[in-house]
């Protein structure tokens, strides 16, 4: 059985994260070459993750590089959606337009039956013509 001691555990142990803790308190304890590491509390200035001037002309290339692969991408869908849309109003449109022809149709054979029907009983109850 191993010491539970991180200082005296044995190299030779089977468990790895025993080895592990042990590295790590041996690197603790012996100072960095270059210095202190600094730790998770403390604050580190970060040159890299200073904000850099982007070149306009490279982020509008870059903007119309976006575009073209964002419209070539969804050319497809755009149309299928269109031509659905369109479709259910082209649909609709003639659906309404259908109904006002019907209307206005019944309504004109069915004056032109009432004047038909008034004509020929006014014809049959004319007096006959005598010559």
């Amino acid at each position: 059985m191993s010491n539970p001691d991180p200082k005296h555990a044995n190299p030779k142990d089977p468990n790895p994260l025993v080895r592990r803790v042990d590295a790590l308190l041996r690197r603790r304890q012996d100072p960095p070459p270059g210095g202190e590491v600094p730790v998770l509390t403390e604050i580190v200035k970060d040159e890299a993750g200073r904000a850099r001037s982007v070149d306009s002309a490279a982020l509008e290339a870059l903007a119309r590089e976006l575009e073209r692969a964002v419209l070539e991408r969804l050319g497809p869908e755009i149309e299928r959606v269109i031509e659905e849309r369109l479709g259910r109003a082209l649909i609709q449109v003639l659906g309404q337009a259908q109904e006002s022809v019907r209307t206005e149709l019944t309504g004109s054979v069915s004056q032109m039956v009432r004047e038909a029907i008034a004509s020929s009983v006014a014809h049959a109850l004319a007096p006959p013509k005598q010559d």
